[in-house]
């Protein structure tokens, strides 16, 4: 996977760096949002993983305040 491409659809969990490319935000803005309990984490052997469910409950729930 190049450092250009999002993690593969079918992933169940991001890396903070595919889950920031996948939201196109920053790795500041993603350590923000975690801090801030808007997105939900997790350490597996001291890898930082967000699963991709939450990541997508937070674009659904992104989308429908902005309509």
């Amino acid at each position: 996977m190049s450092a250009d491409n999002p993690a593969p659809l079918d992933t169940l969990a991001f890396t903070v760096d595919e889950a920031s490319r996948t939201l196109r935000i920053s790795r500041s803005t993603f350590y923000e949002w975690v801090k801030a309990g808007v997105l939900p984490v997790s350490k597996i052997r001291g890898r930082t993983l967000v699963r991709r469910v939450d990541v997508e409950q937070l674009l659904a729930r992104s989308l429908s305040t902005a309509a």
